[in-house]
């Protein structure tokens, strides 16, 4: 698929309730935090970054990995993943994307905005959520 056939739309990850004081951060290629930002007292998290579509659909972009043949997700880092050696924590977050409804993406698409994906920042222990974490909310903002 050429980048020709591609549409770049805006996206959005909103950490809500992320632990207080830990960093966050978008990973962009293999290993490099971007956008690191806290929370100081558990205000939520804003991350906006751009991806490209294409039918299927197809998702790709600096910030989009993969894993098997449809299965897309963005990485958020978290602690020292994030750029903060002190912290007590090396983790991610990973997002799916690849099941985002195809009305939202036609939205995205049409100019009508970004899609607003939210996540909790804390996991049941009360630590950093980390691993793959559900969703519990798309729109479009």
């Amino acid at each position: 698929m050429t980048r020709a056939d591609q549409t770049e739309i805006r996206m959005r990850i909103v950490i809500e309730q992320p632990v207080p004081g830990v960093l966050h951060s978008l990973q962009s290629g293999d290993d490099i935090p971007l956008d690191p930002k806290r929370s100081e007292a558990g205000e939520r998290l804003a991350f906006d970054f751009p991806i490209r579509i294409a039918p299927g659909p197809g998702f790709f972009g600096d910030q989009v990995r993969r894993e098997g043949p449809e299965r897309r997700f963005v990485y958020i880092r978290i602690g020292q993943s994030a750029g903060d050696p002190s912290s007590p924590w090396s983790r991610r977050m990973k997002i799916d994307i690849h099941d985002i409804e195809q009305h939202l993406l036609d939205r995205a698409t049409a100019g009508d905005g970004v899609i607003e994906l939210s996540v909790n920042g804390t996991g049941k222990d009360g630590t950093p959520a980390c691993a793959t974490v559900q969703v519990a909310g798309r729109r479009i903002a």
